[in-house]
C-alpha cells in the first residue's frame, strides 16, 4: 500500500493542494471564476467542477455504472464494489441509472427505486466519491421503453400532446435529485448527463428522430427546469453523443451550447471494443483530444463518459487504453472514465476475482494517472477556508 501511495503522489498533489492553507486565495479566486452552468450552485458543487478540471492532466478517475448496487454473483452487500474485492479500493466515480425513478409504475416502486439509488448516492458522497446520473426514459408518446424509436421529442416540448407527460418525469427526477441529503442537509452533488448517445439510432431521442432544432430545445427546456423551475443547485449536466470517429462537427452539431452544459463527454464502445485496430483506437483517441480541446478552451470539463469491453476478452485492454490515451497530451486532459456494469458472467466491464484480466486491471490501477476512490478520499468537494 506504501508502494502504491508514492507512485500515486504526482496525481495526488493535485486534490490535496486543494486543501493547503496556503492555497486559500487560489482556490477561492478559481471557484468565484467557476463557468458552471448553474452560476447559483451549492459550494460543494462548484468545489466538485473546480478539482475535476484542477485534475486534468494530472490523472482522471475510474468509474464503474452501478459498482456497488450488484456485482457478478452478489447483490445489495454492504460496502462492497468488484472492483473493491479486485483492487481494496471502490471506484472513484459511481453511476447511476434513473429509468426507475420516473417510469410509468405505482407510487410505492418509484418510491422503492428511489430510495435504493438515494441510499447508494449519499453513500458514496459520503466516501468521497462523485455521482453521475443518467436517464434511459421511457417514449412518452408510446409507454414503452427507450428502444421505442416512435418519434417523441416534438411531441413532449412545450405545447405538445406529450408535454404534461414529460414534465411528469422531470418532476419525479428533480425531488430524486433534490432528496440527496446527507443527515446534516447537505446537497450531494451530481453530474446529470441526459439524453446520451443521441448521435446514434437506438434511442427515441437519437438523431434520426427529431431536428437538430428539436434535441436543442429539449436538452435547454430539461436544464432550465431543474435549475430555474426546480430550483436544483447541486447539479453539473454533462454531454454525451456516441462515438464521432474523430470527426468534430458531428459532435458540435446537437451541443445546446456553453451555457447549458459543464461536463463535454462521449460515449465509446465500438472504437475501442479490439486492441489490435490500432486504427479505431487512436480514431477514439483522436475523438477524445478534440473534445478535451475545447472543453479546456471554454473552462468547461472533458470526460470519456461510457466506455469498456463486455466480458473483457483481451487480457491487456485496461493498459492498452490507458496506454493510447497517454500518449496523446489533449486526450490525457480528461477527468474521468466510466466503464458499464457488472451484472453477471455474461454481462460485465470491470474484472471479478479470479477472471483472467485481474493482472492487468491492477497494473491500470497502480498507475498514477488512474484515480480510485482510496486516492481521492473527500479532496473533490473541499475548498480552502
Amino acid at each position: 500500500m506504501i508502494f502504491k501511495i508514492i507512485r500515486r503522489l504526482p496525481a495526488l498533489l493535485i486534490p490535496l493542494f486543494l486543501i493547503c492553507s496556503c492555497s486559500s486565495r487560489i482556490v477561492n479566486q478559481g471557484i468565484a471564476k467557476n463557468n458552471t452552468v448553474d452560476k447559483k450552485a451549492s459550494r460543494e458543487t462548484k468545489a466538485l467542477f473546480y478539482n475535476l478540471k484542477r485534475t486534468a492532466g494530472k490523472g482522471f478517475l475510474f468509474g464503474q455504472q452501478d459498482a456497488s448496487m450488484y456485482g457478478v454473483g452478489w447483490t445489495g452487500d454492504s460496502d462492497r464494489s468488484d472492483v473493491k474485492s479486485v483492487t481494496g479500493s471502490h471506484p472513484a466515480l459511481f453511476g447511476w441509472d434513473l429509468e426507475g425513478v420516473a417510469k410509468d409504475d405505482s407510487e410505492a416502486n418509484l418510491s422503492k427505486n428511489a430510495e435504493r439509488i438515494r441510499k447508494l448516492c449519499i453513500e458514496a458522497y459520503l466516501k468521497g466519491g462523485v455521482n453521475t446520473l443518467s436517464w434511459h426514459m421511457q417514449n412518452f408518446v408510446t409507454g414503452k421503453n427507450f428502444y421505442d424509436t416512435t418519434r417523441c421529442v416534438t411531441a413532449i416540448l412545450p405545447g405538445g400532446a406529450n408535454h404534461e407527460s414529460f414534465v411528469k418525469a422531470l418532476d419525479h427526477i428533480a425531488d430524486f435529485i433534490g432528496s440527496l441529503k446527507t443527515k446534516n442537509g447537505q446537497a450531494v452533488p451530481v453530474i446529470f448527463r441526459p439524453f446520451h448517445e443521441h448521435t446514434g439510432n437506438w434511442f427515441w431521442w437519437g438523431k434520426p428522430f427529431c431536428s437538430t432544432d428539436e434535441f436543442k430545445a429539449l436538452w435547454q427546456f430539461t436544464i432550465h427546469y431543474f435549475r430555474d423551475k426546480k430550483q436544483l443547485h447541486n447539479v453539473l449536466y454533462a454531454y454525451s453523443p456516441d462515438r464521432i470517429s474523430g470527426n468534430f462537427d458531428n459532435y458540435l452539431e446537437r451541443y445546446p451550447g456553453d451555457n447549458y452544459v459543464d461536463v463535454l463527454g462521449y460515449d465509446d464502445y465500438w472504437e475501442f471494443k479490439d486492441i489490435k485496430d490500432t486504427t479505431s483506437m487512436k480514431l477514439g483517441v483522436k475523438a477524445l483530444a478534440q473534445i478535451a480541446s475545447y472543453a479546456i478552451s471554454k473552462n468547461k470539463v472533458a470526460a470519456l463518459t461510457e466506455t469498456g469491453l463486455e466480458k473483457i476478452p483481451e487480457n491487456v485492454w485496461f493498459t492498452t487504453l490507458l496506454k493510447m490515451i497517454k500518449s496523446d497530451p489533449m486526450a490525457s486532459k480528461i477527468s474521468y472514465l466510466m466503464v458499464w456494469r457488472n451484472a453477471h458472467t455474461g454481462h460485465f466491464y470491470a474484472p471479478y476475482p479470479g477472471h483472467s484480466s485481474v493482472p492487468d486491471f491492477l497494473n491500470f490501477f497502480n498507475d498514477p494517472q488512474t484515480l480510485f476512490l482510496n486516492d481521492i478520499q473527500h479532496t473533490f468537494y473541499q475548498t480552502a477556508k
